[in-house]
């Protein structure tokens, strides 16, 4: 055994765990945080840009399904692969692991391929279809065409930062999205305002720090730094490989491309039942949504932390270190989603200013914020155990799970509530979602720990 994989192997099969779990999370959350940054900053620029903010946020809002279909797919790969590849390393196979990487390369280059030709081909059509109008549709087409000329990177950085991540070292990984961010808050200003460019200059500020971090990762992959490297041998695609990354990878995907399709019907039914203040509340739902990537981000940091030590203790069938590990994430996350949810019910108007000074449309946020995010402390403790299931490599219950929140009971609700409560009832649907999914996930994540224990002690 090398030093590399000594290393390793100290750090995650013995180390206590909660200082290892905070450890690993707090670069983890800062970098989920600063990565949330890349379209949140987008939208407070854009939000107060003279005279016509409110409508190029709306714009930009009804392109969120698309960029979120483009991270969704990054998912796949990049968070069905890595868990594997800790578990492979888990079990002292760094061959298979490096596979493992090289497969996940080949595939976030078909998929940018895919993605950016069909989206760019069927962009006009496609967002008229999530609700742009005639006033919207301007906005939201020249920022979403500038931003998938981009696809590759913004494909390749959160597709293989999961592979930095998973190997321990998620100071590297905050540091790769870091770097991006921090580009990013200070070309917008410079392309909107200095170069008079716009919502398209938001879109170039994007694409740019984007390809900086992608640069960065791969730099990283490729030095000896790094436990599993690219290498040229491991992109030759290899069907059982490609298969279990998918199969894996597949309840991270559903999550993120549910919230596109949730946002996309939410959209609709805002139009539909908004009546003359449609647009207005097409805004609101652009800064909700804003917010939630801001309140989901720490989460997943904790759930990120919490991802290697998980994966390799179970290919080394440590119960033991598994349950410790789940015990501490979830106080974390709970912290977490309490702290912020405090911030999001007491004092909504503050954060609804950062991203807009229309006075009409912060009265509407914060009825809107109240509504929707009352109930989203809980969530953090079905975050957890919800992939804590994709962690141990169990693709039946982190697909159900992945999907249960936002198809299986947010979409009947938003559908069902707004006929006998009108507009409210769109987000309301996210408030009764929440405690639900995580009663469920709770009682089979607790009968699926148990039957682990019986299994790892035979």
């Amino acid at each position: 055994m090398n030093k590399s994989e000594n290393n390793i192997n100290n750090r995650l099969a013995n180390a206590s765990i909660f200082p290892l779990l905070i450890k690993l999370t707090i670069p983890a959350a800062a970098a989920q945080l600063v990565n949330a940054l890349y379209s949140i900053v987008d939208r407070m620029y854009i939000g107060h840009m003279p005279e016509i903010g409110t409508l190029a946020l709306s714009g930009v809002g009804l392109t969120f399904p698309i960029t979120m279909m483009i991270s969704a797919f990054s998912c796949l790969p990049g968070m069905g692969g890595s868990p594997l590849a800790s578990i492979a390393i888990g079990e002292g196979d760094y061959e298979k692991a490096q596979k493992y990487l090289g497969n996940a390369i080949s595939l976030l280059l078909f998929i940018s391929l895919i993605m950016t030709v069909g989206c760019i081909i069927f962009l006009e059509p496609l967002l008229i279809l999530f609700g742009a109008d005639s006033q919207t549709l301007p906005f939201a087409y020249d920022y979403l065409f500038i931003y998938l000329l981009g696809t590759v990177f913004v494909e390749l950085a959160l597709g293989l930062n999961p592979f930095i991540n998973a190997q321990g070292f998620t100071l590297v990984g905050t540091i790769s999205v870091v770097i991006g961010a921090v580009l990013n808050i200070i070309l917008d200003p410079i392309f909107i305002y200095v170069f008079n460019m716009g919502i398209r200059g938001a879109a170039i500020a994007t694409v740019i720090s984007q390809l900086v971090s992608c640069i960065w990762i791969l730099n990283f992959l490729l030095s000896k730094k790094s436990y599993i490297r690219i290498r040229l041998r491991d992109l030759k695609p290899d069907k059982s490989i490609i298969i279990s990354t998918c199969s894996l990878g597949v309840s991270p995907f559903t999550f993120r491309i549910n919230e596109s399709i949730v946002i996309i019907l939410l959209n609709r039914l805002l139009i539909h039942y908004g009546g003359a203040s449609a647009n207005l509340h097409l805004a609101s739902m652009a800064i909700l949504g804003s917010i939630s990537q801001i309140f989901f981000m720490p989460l997943i940091g904790v759930i990120t932390g919490a991802q290697p030590i998980l994966s390799y203790n179970y290919g080394a069938k440590n119960y033991s270190r598994i349950r410790s590990t789940i015990h501490y994430a979830r106080i974390l996350s709970m912290g977490c989603a309490v702290f912020m949810w405090i911030f999001l019910v007491f004092l909504p108007k503050p954060v609804c200013m950062l991203f807009t000074n229309n006075a009409e449309l912060i009265e509407l946020t914060v009825k809107t914020m109240r509504l929707m995010f009352s109930t989203i402390f809980i969530i953090g403790f079905q975050m957890v155990n919800q992939n804590a299931f994709v962690a141990m490599g169990n693709t039946k219950y982190s697909f159900l799970f992945g999907i249960m929140r936002k198809v299986i009971l947010l979409v009947p609700l938003a559908l069902i509530l707004p006929v006998f409560t009108g507009v409210w009832g769109v987000y309301a649907a996210e408030a009764i979602s929440n405690p639900l999914t995580t009663i469920i996930t709770f009682i089979v994540f607790e009968k699926y720990m148990a039957g682990l224990k019986a299994k790892f002690s035979e």
